[in-house]
């Protein structure tokens, strides 16, 4: 089963997530949960866990860059994908820094929010007017992985499909698509074969948590 968090104050966008979700993702054991402000966001983040989060920094009680550095803090594996009004260089740069997945305008056409949503599932880091749309980050900066993205990356190393990696660690293809993307930020590459020159290097750090 696939949990995906849409946290937006406006239902109407709400729903047109949801169904761009819906049409990127298998609809078979995918579960779509909703928050409308920094309360229910935090409610659901805390107690629940979920493979991707799409976020509104302007939702009501939100603060801005605080919140998603909260969300990173309380669950670094997943992904935090930001869809905001706001496309200012600055915060766009200083997001992606924070650790989100992406950063995709509301300003976008359906098909360019489809797009870009799709590039974040394939693995890729989504930045506003950048040719290639996302943010790379040196091997220095790379974050500790977590155990289970350390055997994610090992398979993916051995040659292993999502499909595979899923079933030999029990876990849906949303849930590998999402440590891959958190895995490719962490080490600063863009590519799968990027990120197993990086495990054969043995320049990966693992986290105890």
């Amino acid at each position: 089963m696939s949990k995906v968090l849409i946290a937006d104050d406006h239902p109407v966008f709400r729903r047109a997530l949801g169904d761009i979700v819906g049409q990127l993702l298998p609809s078979t054991g995918l579960v779509l949960v909703e928050a409308a402000d920094r309360r229910q966001l935090f409610e659901i983040v805390e107690n629940d866990d979920v493979d991707l989060i799409l976020l509104d920094l302007c939702m009501p009680g939100m603060t801005g860059l605080p919140e998603l550095v909260a969300i990173r803090n309380i669950a670094p594996a997943t992904p935090v994908v930001i869809i905001s009004a706001i496309d200012d260089t600055t915060i766009v740069n200083q997001a992606i820094n924070c650790g989100a997945a992406g950063f995709i305008p509301k300003s976008s056409s359906m098909e360019g929010l489809a797009a870009a949503l799709k590039q974040v599932l394939d693995g890729g880091v989504y930045v506003p007017g950048s040719d290639e749309a996302r943010e790379k980050r040196g091997p220095a900066e790379a974050d500790a992985l977590t155990p289970r993205q350390l055997a994610v990356l090992g398979l993916l190393s051995a040659g292993k499909s999502n499909k595979e990696i899923a079933r030999a660690l029990s876990i849906s293809d949303l849930t590998v698509k999402v440590h891959i993307t958190t895995i490719f930020r962490k080490l600063g590459v863009a590519t799968r074969t990027q990120a197993i020159v990086a495990f054969q290097r043995e320049r990966v750090q693992v986290s105890n948590n």
